[in-house]
């Protein structure tokens, strides 16, 4: 088992690792809109927090060897419900051809201003 780090995505604000891998498998802990570069969320409500937190997990399953292609499981986690039909639409511009399995469920996140978190399963072969 190996634990992951990238500086391509915020490094963990706690005791967790950013993915561990795992067989054939890359667990990405659960990433929110943080740009790496500046250590604060983004602006821009839901289309951008998406954005960032997707491009988030992707850094980390690319530094393991995969890629957002080889996703098998996303859950994405929502501060509001009424957010889902934006999210669900910057969501599917990353995921064209065949996305991954996917479960969306409203949530009370870490901080105030987060809108989204985003943890996933990608396949390493």
């Amino acid at each position: 088992m190996e634990h992951l780090r990238t500086d391509r995505a915020p490094l963990p604000l706690s005791c967790y690792s950013q993915a561990v891998k795992t067989g054939d498998f890359v667990f990405v802990s659960g990433q929110v809109p943080l740009n790496p570069e500046t250590g604060k969320v983004v602006e821009g409500g839901i289309e951008a927090q998406t954005r960032q937190a997707l491009d988030n997990v992707k850094a980390i399953v690319e530094a393991a060897g995969s890629s957002i292609d080889k996703l098998v499981k996303v859950t994405v986690y929502l501060k509001s419900i009424g957010d889902f039909r934006k999210m669900n639409d910057t969501y599917c511009t990353y995921f064209k051809k065949k996305p991954p399995a996917r479960t969306t469920v409203q949530a009370q996140l870490p901080m105030p201003e987060l809108l989204i978190e985003i943890d996933a399963t990608a396949c390493l072969t």
